[in-house]
């Protein structure tokens, strides 16, 4: 093992059980001298930061891994679950994940896009009522916010099954009923848009694909209205 990662291992590790630690900590642990952190890594924050990164792409291995089922409402509220036992059990690198620390752009995009693909597969199953894009925002940010919230202040949030009545709250603004007439015409919709393909259809010209797109979109938004 390199002096890299045995630094890295080594703030994870202190990581997993402070959130403060000393770089002195981390060559004790890791058995390299201080110059060897400073000369890969610049300081504390560049090190931390550096932890962020193994620890999205930690979070990105579990989601990498899931394997689609035939549900993918399942699998959304499966996400959902994961991502908050993820922080569960990771608290202090969670908050360094979500604070804004050189969160690393590509991972923040692959997570985005992950979520978005369950979101995508609602839609074409016709579960959805909101275009795609915008319920990955509301499902990421809720699911991020009561993370946080859980691990930040557990006292304000004891009860058993909090985390799952808020995912069932989101999940009942952004989800169409099974029956596909108890949304009307928000889910259908956005699960036409959902089965349009990239490509231009038919005779259609790719400028009436782009209104009968914009079009799906506005109607998309009106929730069942």
């Amino acid at each position: 093992m390199d002096s890299r990662t045995r630094i890295l291992e080594a703030a994870a590790d202190l990581l997993s059980r402070s959130a403060d630690f000393s770089t002195r900590a981390v060559c004790e642990a890791a058995g390299v001298g201080a110059p060897a952190l400073y000369r890969q890594f610049g300081d504390k924050d560049g090190l931390l930061a550096a932890v962020v990164d193994r620890g999205f792409e930690q979070y990105l291995d579990g989601k990498r891994a899931a394997k689609p089922s035939e549900d993918p409402v399942r699998d959304l509220r499966d996400g959902w679950d994961n991502h908050v036992a993820f922080a569960l059990g990771h608290p202090h690198h969670y908050r360094l994940m979500y604070s804004g620390l050189s969160t690393p752009p590509g991972a923040a995009a692959e997570a985005h896009a992950l979520l978005l693909a369950v979101l995508e597969r609602c839609a074409a199953a016709g579960r959805l009522k909101l275009p795609p894009p915008l319920a990955a925002q509301m499902v990421m940010a809720a699911n991020a916010g009561v993370a946080l919230s859980m691990i930040t202040r557990p006292e304000l949030y004891p009860v058993p099954g909090f985390s799952v009545r808020v995912r069932e709250s989101v999940l009942a603004g952004v989800l169409a009923e099974d029956r596909p007439e108890a949304d009307g015409v928000a889910a259908t919709a956005t699960a036409l848009a959902a089965r349009l393909p990239e490509t231009v259809p038919g005779d259609l010209t790719a400028a009436e694909v782009t209104v009968l797109r914009e079009w799906l979109a506005r109607l998309s938004l009106h929730s069942g209205h």
